[in-house]
């Protein structure tokens, strides 16, 4: 939001690890993930009203913040399509701008892991129907609804196709219901061919369909002597790219980093920190957590409603307090 992302995306292996500390297996409800949803939007909602007063204490300037649409992880579904019915109008009120479903047997799993099976197509088609009535139903026909398929590495399925013939065939299937606006392919690995493959046979079909990516943490990138580029994948069609736990891994890098200097360097390690955060260079947000969370927001809101004991604060004070 702050560095102008397009789409914010809320994934449920990183809601697994941050609510309930575990992996990604369908281990929370539908109605839990749609509150960290509701909540997720109220909090960029408030981040918002913060940037748009900045600190009149402090010369910092407002700065206007568009809220970018959030992509929220609906899993399977969290049971049958009445249990979609159900968080799809969770989500919606939420104000989130749209949910992905995956097709997977419940209880699910990542779909980095291994031993994924399938519902029927018939199945997953009612769920996807049904996410999209909700949405219409409250007035959001903008609401995105994204089909996911786990076929490319799924080890049961009630067709005898396999593979990425069935990821392909499962993709038609969903987009000829006209219920999905994206359909989603996930791919075990990094290789381009089967990447290439699925929107290309996808897009001879339906041609102008959209397609969206996952450039999954899982992969080690790195490795990869020639990984495919974002503009390569909006050539092919794909249209939503996300990284399902780039905040995770680069949050608990950093942590880490700072965890290990702490312990070999002491205070040196977080006066190092502080130096980067404050560089005259560069543009951190959460450089101030009081500026970050809103405290010159509430005293100018408090000043304006006329709350009371709201005090300032005076001289070098003021200028040392981060």
């Amino acid at each position: 939001m702050y560095h102008r992302a397009t789409a914010i995306y809320f994934s449920g292996y990183s809601f697994a690890i941050g609510h309930l500390g575990t992996t990604d297996m369908d281990l929370y409800s539908g109605p839990e993930i749609a509150d960290g949803a509701r909540r997720t939007v109220s909090a960029l909602r408030k981040f918002q009203l913060t940037m748009a007063t900045g600190d009149p204490e402090k010369g910092v300037a407002p700065t206007h913040l568009e809220i970018p649409p959030v992509v929220v992880d609906m899993d399977g579904g969290y049971g049958n399509l009445f249990n979609v019915q159900r968080v799809a109008e969770l989500y919606v009120n939420a104000g989130v701008a749209g949910a992905h479903i995956e097709d997977q047997v419940l209880p699910k799993r990542c779909g980095h892991i291994a031993g994924k099976a399938l519902i029927s197509a018939d199945e997953m088609v009612g769920k996807l129907r049904m996410a999209r009535a909700v949405a219409e139903d409250l007035g959001r026909d903008d609401f995105v609804v994204i089909a996911r398929t786990d076929a490319v590495s799924a080890v049961d399925a009630p067709e005898k196709t396999r593979g990425l013939d069935l990821a392909i065939e499962r993709a038609l299937r969903y987009l000829d219901s006209g219920a999905p606006d994206l359909v989603w392919c996930e791919f075990p690995n990094s290789d381009r061919e089967p990447t290439e493959r699925f929107a290309e046979q996808v897009r001879h079909r339906f041609p102008d369909a959209k397609l969206a990516f996952n450039w999954s943490s899982s992969f080690k990138w790195f490795n990869d002597p020639n990984p495919i580029s974002y503009a390569e994948l909006g050539e092919l069609g794909y249209k939503f790219l996300f990284i399902t736990l780039a905040a995770q891994h680069a949050m608990g890098f950093a942590f880490s980093k700072l965890l290990q200097g702490l312990s070999e360097e002491q205070e040196r390690a977080y006066i190092a920190l502080q130096r980067k955060e404050w560089a005259a260079d560069d543009d951190i947000p959460t450089k101030s957590h009081h500026l970050f969370t809103g405290v010159p927001y509430h005293q100018v809101l408090g000043q304006t409603m006329g709350a009371s004991r709201l005090g300032t604060f005076d001289g070098e004070v003021a200028e040392k307090a981060v």
